[in-house]
């Protein structure tokens, strides 16, 4: 039976969250469930809804969440209380769920029961001191205590350092800013430091990158020792405000404790209308599955996906522990062999993941030198790690696609061929599987192309005879350039080829435009542009319906968009570096903090995502990048680009990587849209509740105003 709570006092049973651990003299058994200000909320029998009110009156800019294992997998749903204090938590499933506040300046509030159709009215718990308040912080606050060390390494190098761990996992969260008692026990923190980055599969991994530091990895020790010496952020982050306070965010549970999801995908982004309702797949890299989420029924589900061939791949984080690791000892966690990544749905419904499904050695003949194809004949490649598996949840099925080129994230043209290209992190081209042909020939020769990257240097319009990476530059003949493709875009506009960051130091700090022609690969022509100085580490990026590219850059905490259109020169001898088009940039640096001292942020800007079809709420063509170590969205809304920030305060550690948008029900509001992401660390037991703690789906939505149902 659906109950209304108005004017009592109820007792509630009281569960602090692991971070809250401060406990405050009195009685927090009960609270007044009377509305302290803002009068009371609408809500329909499927709403909670209510008013947070601390000592001083309403709350505004804090979180309401409300938690529950009732479902077939957990599920949780945030809001943000507006200017008066009042949250509304809509269109909740039926079942018992715990609710409390989390917001800046205070503890979390004790947990209440409430069902959907409830009025609960929160007390917010004001945190008593800078320390208790800064344990719900972001991570990337927690960085900006760190000072960067002088040494043969400039700022720059050493913070770039420090960025490539964000690649896996927060710096600055609570497992990171302590050393765990479990690791052992050492004679100083820098010792502490140089054991922990050995543990686990990755091990050598960290370890290389932490040595590369030398003397200057100190900045890791020494940041430890500060904030064990009671250190906190000095400035807390700000209380979400204006539009930020109109976000719904829903999360539910899918994979194991140990699953590294790299990506989700709720269907095909050219057409986001595509699977409405239907089911998100994501990709477990570790783990070797595609999960599911179906959020009509709020169900998880697993697929195994398997190899086409037998062959002893290489596992995903090495096949043993270098050392063993504080949380997990010497258990091997991570046994992928096809190693899934980056679903996405095409137009049929299917689902291609980025798989590896024979050995690398096992190329197709007519890749490489003496075959008659004539992509091969123009470009041979010898090897390639990762090719294609679609799935169709229709017949349950995997087909197999064998690429010469290894595979990474997929974009689909909007051209009749339905052609699929995708980007790689290694071999220097651009490949694709045109999927009419396929669909028709099952002939995976006859449907994939691939191209290297070479400039028109010479200005002919023509590419002819080139010089190689390593030769001398000779402006009378074209170049080819080593570049990386670690996302990859098509505009709609042109049906050119965009690539974006490489993941490597040696692939170049600039974006790559290639263009098919009508006759590939002989009509094969590629552009760089490299960005304004001070604009570093290799940008992932986006196309817009409009043509204008949208990057963020890893190193410099920069997001930058590039139109073509406004370029003087694209072609010719002034173009070898790159830097022949200022033109056509404009830069965005994203919000702090900062590296004490320095005006280096100390978050890590992933794949940004162009919102083409308003499916978040923000508008269309809007650049939405994650900001990984602040545990939230960043966007940049048209006319005034100002920085909107959506959080995820809860649990804390969200990493978000590639984003997707679906629109479930084109006449319905927001209600009938979202932008999804998953919550992909490799190291879930660093995420807020520890070891045992889930990946999660998230579904963001922005709705007119804090109180819309």
């Amino acid at each position: 039976m659906v109950w209304f709570a108005t004017n009592v006092v109820r007792c509630c049973r009281v569960a602090l969250p692991a971070l809250a651990v401060w406990v405050l003299a009195g009685s927090l058994a009960c609270m007044e469930t009377q509305p302290a200000g803002g009068g009371a909320v609408a809500l329909d029998r499927d709403d909670i809804g209510g008013v947070v009110s601390g000592a001083n009156g309403p709350e505004a800019g804090v979180w309401v969440i409300a938690e529950t294992d009732a479902l077939p997998t957990k599920f949780i749903r945030i809001v943000v209380t507006d200017e008066q204090g009042r949250y509304l938590l809509p269109d909740m499933p039926d079942a018992s769920f715990e609710v409390f506040v989390r917001g800046y300046g205070l503890l979390d509030s004790p947990r209440v029961e409430a069902r959907p159709g409830q009025e609960l009215n929160l007390a917010a718990v004001a945190a008593p001191d800078a320390r208790a308040a800064a344990q719900v912080y972001p991570a990337n606050h927690w960085l900006s205590l760190a000072p960067i060390p002088q040494g043969p390494l400039d700022t720059q190098q050493v913070v770039s350092t420090l960025k490539a761990c964000m690649a896996c996992h927060q710096i600055g969260d609570e497992a990171t800013r302590r050393i765990p008692e479990s690791l052992g026990t050492f004679d100083s923190h820098l010792e502490a430091w140089d054991r922990r980055v050995r543990s686990g599969q990755l091990g050598s991994r960290m370890s290389g990158e932490f040595m590369r530091l030398g003397s200057q990895r100190t900045v890791f020790s020494d940041w430890t020792d500060r904030i064990a010496a009671g250190e906190v952020p000095e400035a807390a982050p700000s209380r979400p405000a204006g539009v930020e306070r109109n976000v719904v965010i829903t999360m539910w549970d899918w994979g194991g404790p140990t699953s590294y999801v790299h990506d989700a995908s709720p269907g095909d982004k050219r057409d986001p209308t595509l699977n409405a309702n239907g089911l998100v797949f994501g990709a477990v890299q570790s783990d070797d599955l595609l999960v599911w989420i179906d959020p009509v029924t709020n169900t998880a589900g697993e697929i195994e996906v398997s190899t086409r061939d037998a062959f002893s791949g290489r596992r995903f984080g090495g096949a043993a522990n270098v050392a063993p690791s504080p949380y997990w000892g010497d258990e091997i966690l991570w046994t992928g062999v096809a190693q899934p990544r980056n679903p996405m749905g095409d137009h049929d419904g299917r689902f291609w993941v980025s798989v590896a499904i024979r050995s690398a050695g096992n190329q197709p003949a007519f890749c490489g030198e003496g075959s008659t194809n004539v992509f091969a004949q123009y470009f041979p490649l010898d090897g390639g790690f990762k090719q294609i598996a679609v799935y169709d949840p229709r017949t349950e099925q995997w087909a197999y696609l064998d690429t010469c080129f290894s595979t990474e994230h997929f974009d689909f043209a909007e051209d009749s061929d339905n052609t699929a290209f995708t980007s790689s992190t290694g071999g220097d081209v651009v490949g694709w599987v045109d999927m009419r042909v396929y669909d028709e020939t099952n002939d995976m020769q006859a449907a994939q192309g691939w191209c290297p990257a070479v400039l028109d240097t010479n200005g002919d319009d023509l590419i002819t005879e080139w010089t190689e990476p390593d030769e001398p530059v000779d402006l009378t003949k074209d170049r080819r350039i080593e570049f990386g493709c670690y996302s990859i875009s098509v505009n709609p506009l042109d049906d050119s080829i965009w690539c974006g960051g490489g993941g490597s130091r040696n692939r170049g700090n600039y974006l790559v435009r290639l263009e098919r022609g009508a006759d590939p690969p002989r009509t094969c022509m590629a552009e760089m542009y490299a960005p304004p100085a001070g604009v570093v580490g290799p940008g992932h990026m986006e196309v817009g319906t409009d043509g204008v590219v949208w990057a963020a850059w890893r190193g410099s905490d920069h997001i930058t968009s590039f139109d073509r259109r406004e370029c003087m020169v694209t072609n010719g001898p002034t173009t070898v570096d790159g830097e022949h088009c200022p033109e056509g940039w404009t830069l965005y640096s994203a919000p702090g903090p900062y590296f004490q001292g320095t005006t280096h942020g100390t978050d890590l800007l992933y794949l940004p995502a162009v919102d083409k079809f308003n499916t978040l709420g923000l508008g269309e063509n809007v650049p939405i990048a994650g900001a990984i170590n602040s545990g939230s969205l960043i966007a940049l809304p048209a006319p005034d680009r100002e920085w909107t920030m959506l959080r995820i305060p809860y649990p804390l550690g969200y990493f978000s990587r590639a984003l997707h948008g679906r629109i479930d029900d084109p006449t319905g509001g927001w209600k009938g849209r979202g932008l999804w992401s998953a919550f992909s660390p490799y190291t879930l037991w660093h995420v807020e509740g520890g070891k045992g703690t889930r990946s999660k789906l998230i579904k963001f939505q922005v709705r007119p105003d804090p109180l819309a149902r």
